[in-house]
């Protein structure tokens, strides 16, 4: 297995885990999950190709749809 699909790995676990905690814990260790998530996504691509970094893309997306949902929101006003 490459570095960045154990990288990827190790972020999903760490994205369970924090799920886990109390909303008004997860906020600070989901948002660094979520910054981490893009460098992430970029060494999948550059190793896989763009077809493993969309199906990443997509997984992250998924796990964090609310958080996203909002900052779309806050952003539009």
């Amino acid at each position: 297995m490459s570095t960045p699909l154990l990288l990827a790995c190790l972020w999903v676990i760490a994205a369970s885990a924090v799920a886990l905690l109390p909303m008004r814990v997860q906020i600070l260790p989901g948002a660094l999950l979520l910054l981490a998530a893009g460098p992430l996504l970029w060494q999948i691509g550059g190793a896989h190709g763009g077809l493993a970094a969309l199906a990443g893309g997509l997984a992250v997306a998924s796990m964090f749809r609310r958080p996203l949902r909002a900052l779309v929101r806050r952003a539009e006003g």
